[in-house]
């Protein structure tokens, strides 16, 4: 008879992936990588020299996992599965990540208006020395947005913490004319394919 996992670990910071563990019944503790140390970041975001968003995602990811692998092992934690996702939103082939302010987050919105945009969500599980990846790629067509539109929805906390500049699941649920892929990987954790590397790895959801 198969061992069923009962909790793992979340290599995220993120209170939408949390929410999404949750609607699928997974126990977890966060492992939370530092964005501030002073050797840098646990895991720099940098894109390199003529690397694909795909690759980027993915490569992101995979780090962000190995690493909190690496502090669970280091800290002698109880050794559990170790789950890491990084979220990457693309148009015309480049890399919007997190608006570093009120100009940037308006600037990214100008360029999503009217057009349709990918999210690529990576996600990562190491557990037994081994490991699993699969990225997960969404399309999303924005309605035109007016400037009065883009301003008002800068000026809540919304966008600042998000790729691109928007989250799916709050305000900006009604800029959306239309997405093809997953909804909850646009919002952070593809539910299906997540499930879908916890089973590799024994871990049941709900």
């Amino acid at each position: 008879m198969k061992h069923f996992e009962r909790k793992i670990y979340l290599a995220s910071k993120s209170p939408r992936r949390r929410e999404l563990l949750r609607q699928i019944g997974i126990e977890f503790e966060i492992l939370q990588l530092r964005d501030h140390t002073q050797r840098g970041p646990d895991v720099g975001e940098a894109v390199l020299l003529d690397e694909s968003p795909e690759d980027y995602v993915t490569r992101i990811c995979d780090a962000k996992a190995s690493f909190a692998w690496q502090m669970m092992r280091n800290r002698r934690l109880p050794l559990r599965p170790v789950l890491a996702a990084d979220t990457t939103v693309v148009i015309d082939g480049k890399i919007l990540g997190k608006p570093a302010g009120t100009t940037e987050a308006v600037e990214m919105l100008r360029q999503l208006s009217g057009r349709t945009h990918q999210v690529m969500t990576s996600i990562a599980l190491y557990h037994q020395e081994q490991s699993w990846q699969l990225t997960q790629i969404s399309e999303v067509t924005f309605d035109d947005l007016s400037e009065q539109t883009i301003a008002r929805y800068c000026a809540t906390n919304e966008p600042y913490d998000k790729a691109g500049g928007y989250g799916i699941q709050g305000a900006a649920a009604v800029f959306i004319r239309h997405i093809t892929g997953s909804y909850s990987g646009i919002m952070g954790l593809p539910l299906f394919e997540t499930t879908q590397l916890l089973q590799e790895a024994g871990i049941r959801p709900i």
